[in-house]
């Protein structure tokens, strides 16, 4: 048991207000559901808080609505000065997740210091340590607090080089050997998979080589419900400071709660910098805050299955909400078993956001489409060396497939070097929309670039032009109840003239709707089916695909769309069994096409996926356009004989 005989105090971050938010919701939270529970933890006294970076930077205003600048400056003035208010970034990807030339990462850098942030918690998935000390300058020159970050996880096999204590330390002491300034170092496991002796002596390790005035601090999930162990662990071998979170947004795949945590360390002599009886308080202002959010079970309940298949509390939380929108929730274990295949063939780089995703799409991929079938791009760019060197070699066969796949060959230069130039682009497109070239709005628009999406979709542009996307993962309002008539009512029912007919529509049709909030106005796309029963005929029957009737999540990952009989010819629908956004439509009205050819695109799991006509025959209509949302039922485009 540990203890300490002169006692110490653990200092605290409370994550809450970034890392809660994405375990728990995937950062899909409106500001000001929050706002009050950070003005109540800092009446409190509490003093540093997780308020940005990570998928709180791109999660505003990718499906909220809202300008992550504005929110990080709301949070700023509920706080107030004196108050440490950090975020996350990814090295190489900053607050994106693809690689950023040096000037995207400087804006970066310049702009959060400007809207609030005192701390910069920079980690790299890969743990390539010149990756590190170049991302580290931005930081530092921008005037940030500069915390390095070494990632760590449990490794789904066994190895006796990498992912070890002596691993973790080498990473610390060559960053520290290059002389860049370092402020403070963490030690982040993002899917709590690592074991309480590997914390142990790892924190033990790089205590032994960091200056006295540089504290060590320590990032766990409670994934796997070994947190508060690892903590402990940590803590007894020299941890300075630990990320904790309060209910409803701690546990699971989030932090400890605060409570829980004190409670271990009673009788050690180790005490928490925060008081843990006001957390009630912060509770309750989030139940408040909260009430109109649907809790996901998978987000909030342990889930000892993640030691075999290391996925962060905060990438979880966002692929179950992915998945359930697509419809194919029911594949979540098949790709969960994939998972070490994966990482072991890639070269073993950490889990932790962009790897977590790249691994996970790549799982996501072997199961719908066959092993090694479809490469990710992210994934196969890490193969090939574009963000960095993996710990271990990457299966060579894999290489292979990433390299002929994506066009690429194998590459063993600077990832920063390699990335292409997003402020240029972002900065043409705006001027050619008529919208200001802020450094905000070009940051906005930089960081949501990706190679072979149009930039009409890209996120910035949409949020700027008051087009954003909203899906927040809200309750569903129950249909209000009719009052019942009194048993007893004398008075004699009225009767009412018959409606007049309506027109019905035979299938799904698109409309606009335009809300306005205050100084904001947004502009809507809606598609509606009509309604079972409306009219005979009007409801499609039910969309099938060679895969079974919820395509891809039901079958052996067939490419082939869901088609739908009509009247008139063979619609051709999603292959998903939710809602998915077109990306694009690849044939026009009038043209042939051949059964298996691509005729359009949609994205689910944040990835391209084809849609393939299952016949052939001539485009009778095209219904939808890039950017549409569209359901299993509704055509994309439908055929003629």
């Amino acid at each position: 048991m540990i203890h300490s005989a002169n006692g110490k105090q653990i200092r605290v971050m409370l994550t809450a207000f970034r890392d809660g938010l994405q375990s728990v919701f995937g950062g899909k939270v409106r500001v000001g559901d929050v706002v009050p529970a950070l003005k109540v933890a800092v009446e409190a006294g509490i003093r540093h808080f997780e308020f940005g970076g990570g998928a709180r930077y791109q999660a505003p205003y990718f499906y909220v609505g809202e300008d992550p600048f504005e929110a990080m400056d709301r949070m700023r003035e509920a706080a107030g000065e004196g108050v440490d208010l950090q975020i996350l970034t990814r090295s190489v990807s900053g607050v994106t997740l693809t690689t950023q030339a040096l000037p995207a990462l400087e804006l970066q850098a310049k702009l959060m210091h400007k809207h609030g942030t005192t701390i910069d918690r920079n980690f790299d998935f890969m743990n390539d340590v010149d990756n590190l000390v170049a991302t580290a300058k931005p930081i530092v020159d921008a005037g940030m607090h500069h915390q390095l970050c070494v990632a760590m996880m449990g490794l789904p096999y066994e190895s006796d080089t990498i992912h070890t204590p002596a691993y973790y330390v080498d990473v610390v002491e060559r960053v520290l050997a290059s002389g860049v300034q370092v402020d403070s170092v963490c030690m982040k496991d993002a899917s709590g998979t690592t074991d309480p002796r590997t914390c142990y002596e790892t924190a033990k390790g790089i205590k032994a080589i960091l200056p006295d005035d540089v504290p060590l601090w320590q990032h766990t999930h409670d994934t796997a419900s070994m947190a508060v162990a690892c903590y402990m662990a940590g803590i007894e071998g020299g941890v300075d400071g630990i990320d904790l979170s309060v209910r409803p947004l701690a546990s699971g795949t989030s932090q400890p709660d605060v409570r829980s945590m004190w409670h271990a360390l009673k009788g050690t002599g180790y005490t928490l910098d925060l008081d843990h009886t006001a957390m009630e308080a912060i509770e309750a202002a989030l139940d408040e805050g909260l009430a109109e959010y649907d809790f996901n079970p998978i987000t909030l309940a342990a889930d000892a299955r993640v030691v075999r298949f290391p996925m962060p509390g905060g990438a979880i939380g966002p692929n179950v909400h992915m998945m359930a929108k697509a419809g194919i929730l029911d594949r979540y274990g098949d790709v969960l078993a994939e998972f070490p295949v994966v990482v072991e063939a890639g070269g073993a780089w950490t889990s932790v956001t962009p790897g977590s995703q790249q691994y996970w799409l790549q799982a996501f991929n072997n199961v719908l489409h066959g092993r090694w079938k479809k490469i990710d791009a992210g994934y196969g760019r890490s193969v090939l060396g574009y963000f960095g060197r993996p710990p271990e070699t990457p299966d060579p066969a894999v290489v292979e497939a990433a390299s002929e796949q994506l066009g690429l060959e194998p590459f063993d230069g600077d990832p920063l070097a390699a990335a292409s130039d997003s402020l240029t682009p972002a900065r043409e497109a705006l001027e050619a929309n008529g919208l200001p070239t802020s450094d905000e709005n070009v940051f906005l628009v930089a960081s949501a670039i990706v190679g072979g999406k149009r930039m009409e979709l890209n996120e910035g542009m949409r949020l700027l032009q008051g087009k954003a996307r909203v899906n927040l993962p809200l309750k569903q309002r129950e249909p209000e109840a009719q009052p019942a008539k009194p048993k007893d009512d004398p008075a004699p029912a009225r009767t009412s003239p018959a409606p007049a007919a309506r027109a019905v529509p035979e299938g799904p049709f698109t409309t606009t709707a335009t809300v306005v909030e205050g100084d904001t106005t947004r502009v809507f796309t809606i598609t509606l089916e009509p309604a079972s029963g409306a009219t005979e005929g009007t409801q499609p029957p039910e969309a099938t695909a060679s895969g079974g009737a919820a395509g891809p999540g039901a079958g052996t990952g067939t490419r082939a769309a869901a088609t739908t009989p009509a009247n008139d010819g063979v619609a051709i629908c999603s292959p998903f069994g939710g809602t998915v956004e077109v990306l694009e439509v690849r044939v026009a009205e009038g043209d042939r096409v051949e059964a298996g050819q691509v005729v359009a695109a949609v994205e689910a799991m944040k990835a391209e996926h084809e849609v393939r006509s299952p016949e052939a025959g001539t485009v009778r209509k095209v219904h939808v356009g890039p950017g549409d949302e569209v359901g299993p039922k509704q055509p994309i485009i439908t055929l003629g004989g």
